[in-house]
């Protein structure tokens, strides 16, 4: 079923790529990608890596692809990215949301060369961004969290207070309560998005706070592994976890990027590249809930699966109804938020135990 919708969805997304451009670049064509962390063998930069791989693999001899991992955002990052682009690199991946800036200085000076960026909200004539509608997975991850927790507290690992981080840890947080509305989501904010001894050292606190289930916006294994040393319950993310938390692991949010990545450089090659934002969601295959312990009731892997549908079929939208943050304020009475409301989350539903630090 995963299969089918993917493909059904990212032939969809043929047509945001494809806005007719007179010129068209020659194979093969230069695909160069910016990483934040190292690839290793799981989380942020390892899923876009694996992105890379399957278009290498899907275009051949029509792409040659380039990685550069372990970039600090900021200075370092536009360093990296400038050089590229002077060394013949037509299509650069810059895959993290403090490369945005950057990314769009670099740009301007190359204006040949086609540049996209993920998660970012500006654009320019050859920059363009891309996401995933994460929270529509983390919204199942918590509904999970919540029918396996016993205590009613889960505990959250969050990088920075971007809206991407904030619309997952509000949607994880109205799915635990729709499984138990006495739920609560205990929130620590680590200020970096990868540093494996500081992602561990806010777990084991909350675990010490009572937490029985975690999950994180962070970008290495170290939060699954604690999970299963401690002997608590996990929802992982970005990459399947289970080799590093085998009993420990209930599911992981898993990021897909290879289809989408190869539709760009496609549209690259063809001349067709235009700079439209794309929000990509469970339906066209960019996110899903994966990788279910297989010791999970069958019970509740069928509720699971219904509601995954009823997301895809867009007959629920996991920021809809009354939605109160966590000062008591009403957001929302009815309905569902908008997408741009969505975009520009910068509050926390009620049963989230923390405050958002100052934006970055």
């Amino acid at each position: 079923m995963y299969k089918n919708l993917k493909r059904a969805g990212l032939a969809a997304f043929v047509l945001a790529v494809s806005a007719i451009h007179p010129v068209a670049h020659a194979a093969p064509l230069q695909a160069c990608f910016v990483y934040v962390s190292p690839v290793g063998q799981a989380g942020w930069s390892f899923q876009h890596d694996q992105g890379r791989q399957a278009m290498e693999k899907a275009l051949g001899e029509q792409v040659k692809t380039r990685f550069v991992e372990a970039v600090a955002e900021g200075a370092d990052s536009e360093r990296v990215m400038r050089d590229l682009a002077s060394q013949g690199c037509g299509l650069i991946f810059a895959t993290s949301f403090g490369y945005l800036e950057p990314a769009l200085r670099v740009a301007a000076d190359f204006p040949g060369v086609k540049f996209e960026h993920a998660g970012g909200y500006k654009t320019a004539a050859n920059l363009t961004t891309y996401n995933a509608r994460y929270y529509e997975a983390r919204w199942l991850a918590g509904y999970l969290a919540g029918r396996s927790s016993k205590s009613g507290v889960a505990g959250y690992v969050a990088g920075f207070p971007v809206p991407e981080v904030v619309q997952g840890i509000n949607a994880f947080t109205l799915g635990m309560r729709a499984a138990n509305p006495k739920a609560e989501v205990k929130l620590v904010w680590l200020n970096t998005w990868f540093d494996p001894a500081r992602e561990r050292e806010a777990a084991l606190a909350l675990i010490n706070q009572g937490a029985d289930v975690l999950t994180n916006h962070s970008g290495s294994p170290a939060v699954p592994q604690t999970a299963e040393e401690k002997g608590v319950s996990v929802v992982s993310y970005q990459s399947d976890m289970s080799k590093f938390a085998p009993k420990a692991q209930l599911a992981s949010v898993t990021h897909h990027w290879g289809g989408y990545y190869t539709q760009v450089a496609q549209a690259v090659i063809a001349g067709r590249w235009a700079p439209k934002p794309v929000w990509g969601s469970m339906k066209e295959g960019f996110v899903q809930l994966s990788a279910l312990n297989p010791a999970l009731p069958a019970a509740l892997k069928a509720d699971l699966e219904a509601k995954r549908a009823q997301i895809v079929n867009g007959t629920f939208k996991p920021f809809s109804g009354l939605l109160v943050d966590n000062s008591g304020q009403t957001r929302l009475a009815q309905g569902a938020l908008g997408d741009a409301q969505i975009a520009g989350m910068d509050w926390l539903v009620q049963g989230v135990m923390g405050a958002l630090p100052s934006a970055r």
